[in-house]
């Protein structure tokens, strides 16, 4: 069995003046939202043998505000694949990943993320947060999966469970789509 967590980077700045979407930054919502999931994280007590990461600039900065409250070191491995990645791409990239590894985190972008939970889980009712994702997975969510795999290369469609699915809301309604 391999353990993924799943984290969409938090809610970035449609304001800031940059050139490239892959260089926009968090707002301060996404940097509070971040902040809460990293305290999620400690509190759970989730630790993660590899994280793998997509380099955009909001990304970056949702794990440097996870990292600042949950008490582990974020040490990613990059992967340019990630940005913006199909789930195809995704699943390509955890088949890849170390060996040695029985949980990774992977930081990246919708609708990837939602779309391989939507590919490994399946929907046959034993997953109930499912539906939530079907609904939403809002920035800065945080889904964890259980694979029935011993090698991440043998990662394969309906492969896992949905153990659990929290968005920032469900820590901090301030968090909410009716807040700033």
């Amino acid at each position: 069995m391999k353990k993924l967590t799943l984290l969409r980077h938090a809610k970035s700045s449609w304001d800031d003046p940059v050139d490239r979407d892959f260089d926009r930054p968090l707002n301060e919502k996404g940097k509070r939202a971040a902040a809460v999931m990293g305290r999620f994280i400690q509190r759970q007590g989730l630790t993660f043998d590899q994280i793998l990461a997509s380099p955009a600039v909001r990304v970056i900065e949702t794990l440097e505000n996870v990292e600042s409250t949950c008490g582990l070191a974020m040490e990613p491995t990059w992967d340019r694949k990630i940005y913006l990645a199909s789930s195809v791409t995704l699943i390509d990239v955890l088949r890849g990943a170390s060996g040695d590894a029985d949980h990774i985190l992977m930081v990246g972008h919708n609708p990837g993320l939602e779309d391989i939970i939507f590919d490994l889980v399946p929907d046959d009712g034993r997953s109930p947060d499912r539906d939530k994702v079907e609904t939403k997975y809002p920035t800065a969510a945080l889904a964890e999966l259980t694979l029935a795999i011993d090698s991440w290369a043998d990662t394969e469609d309906k492969c896992a469970t949905l153990d659990r699915f929290t968005r920032p809301r469900d820590l901090d309604p301030e968090l909410g789509p009716n807040y700033d």
